[in-house]
């Protein structure tokens, strides 16, 4: 029997808040979007969907023994139409859309039966999409039936509520964590296996769509800062929440099924918070405090009179005590200078000009962090 998913079911518990009472770090049994119409308009900062696929399984799926596939065929999964979903779809993210800030970024799931008619819906509701990012299974399920190529990969689409919003993108970070090579779109990782995938009293599987919470994480470190608000409208058994508060994030989690909801609660008490600076946002250059080369030569840290050079000690160049630089009869800047000396139109001084065989950088990041620990 196919279920028309319109709306919530009579069964389905709806959520009504308390006034004054905190969204915040909760979940909230009910459908998603009678509930998300009840939370404050431009109160979200980033949002993490994994919505039914309406894998549309007819039958029961075997092995070649002949033994039973543990498939999803929860009547949450189900729709009447292709119709019936496309208005589920469009209703959930628009409601979604009028909780993000204007700066807001979603992220929402998907296989090939159900991303590319959500794609189309996000573009029609004026999301702006900034990736697709393709999740290579590391351990995919067969493909029993020798029939089709094994299902090995899920997409996740990245859209931003507006196409000019200033929205998160830790780029810096996730490069650096990337052995100093920028971070790809195609992203390998296991399933949720072992100790991680949540059981029943049976010992068989809660959630038969359970995320790996490595996923989840790489998703919040790349689009949100520490104290950022984390909305997941389908949050069944909480992988979002657990990796939120993990992180130093807050969340709020939608789910309808009040098991679910409960094995949620209790496997995110059990998260211990990381360290805060385990989570601190990484600061790039550019948004370091501003160090003058002159407060290297008040601090002692360089005297007037010392000799620069390049890289390779070919150019040579005297320091000033008014924080400038001598250069073959010029007098400059440690940017204007090294721009001279390297024939460019423009140069970074801090990097350009070493003593001792070391940049002058490394004297302005002993600055910089003894500005830190002040802070």
């Amino acid at each position: 029997m196919q279920v028309a998913r319109i709306g919530a079911s009579r069964g389905t518990p709806r959520f009504r808040p308390q006034a004054g009472q905190s969204l915040i770090d909760r979940v909230l049994v009910g459908d998603c979007v009678n509930t998300l119409n009840k939370l404050p308009a431009n109160s979200v900062d980033l949002v993490f969907a994994d919505p039914p696929y309406n894998l549309q399984l007819q039958n029961e799926l075997k092995r070649p023994d002949d033994s039973k596939v543990d498939a999803v065929d929860d009547a949450w999964d189900r729709f009447a139409s292709f119709e019936t979903y496309d208005r589920f779809t469009r209703e959930w993210l628009a409601a979604c859309r009028r909780v993000m800030k204007p700066d807001a970024t979603l992220w929402v799931i998907g296989s090939y039966h159900n991303i590319f008619r959500v794609g189309t819906i996000l573009q029609d509701l004026d999301f702006w999409i900034l990736n697709d990012v393709v999740w290579r299974k590391s351990n995919p399920m067969p493909n029993f039936r020798g029939r089709r190529f094994t299902n090995a990969h899920e997409t996740l689409i990245w859209a931003a509520r507006e196409q000019a919003g200033r929205y998160t993108f830790n780029y810096e970070a996730l490069k650096a964590g990337n052995e100093d090579v920028q971070m790809r779109s195609d992203w390998t990782l296991a399933l949720c296996t072992g100790e991680e995938r949540l059981k029943d009293g049976t010992g068989k599987k809660l959630h038969p769509t359970q995320k790996p919470e490595a996923l989840l994480s790489r998703v919040i470190v790349a689009s949100s800062k520490p104290g950022d608000v984390v909305l997941d409208p389908f949050f069944g058994t909480g992988t979002t929440g657990a990796a939120a508060k993990r992180l130093g994030r807050h969340f709020i989690g939608i789910e309808r099924d009040e098991t679910y909801a409960a094995r949620a609660r209790a496997r995110i008490a059990a998260v211990k918070p990381l360290p805060e600076e385990a989570v601190a946002a990484f600061r790039t250059a550019r948004e370091a405090p501003r160090v003058p080369f002159a407060t290297l030569i008040e601090r002692g840290l360089l005297r007037a009179g010392a000799t620069l050079t390049d890289a390779r000690g070919r150019v040579r160049a005297l320091v000033r005590a008014d924080g400038t630089l001598a250069l073959d009869g010029a007098v400059g800047s440690i940017h204007r200078m090294g721009a001279k000396a390297a024939g460019l139109e423009a140069c970074n001084g801090w990097t350009f000009w070493h003593v001792e065989g070391k940049p002058i950088d490394a004297l302005r990041s002993v600055i910089r962090a003894e500005m830190a620990t002040a802070s």
